[in-house]
């Protein structure tokens, strides 16, 4: 059985939003973007970058 990563780590989050390692830890900074810190580690839910990305596409929408 294998288990499922449920979190990306900053540089894979990056890359599955297809931006730049400045812009990932630029958002990280910002409130409301769905960072987890587990420790010193940072780590973004796979299911709430998803989520947040959906609600930013529906706030520009508007």
């Amino acid at each position: 059985m294998t288990i499922e990563q449920l979190a990306y780590r900053p540089l894979e989050a990056a890359e599955a939003l297809g931006v730049g390692r400045s812009a990932i830890y630029e958002l990280i900074k910002q409130p409301g973007f769905p960072v987890v810190r587990i420790g010193r580690s940072v780590r973004i839910s796979k299911k709430a970058l998803a989520e947040w990305v959906e609600r930013q596409a529906k706030s520009q929408a508007s």
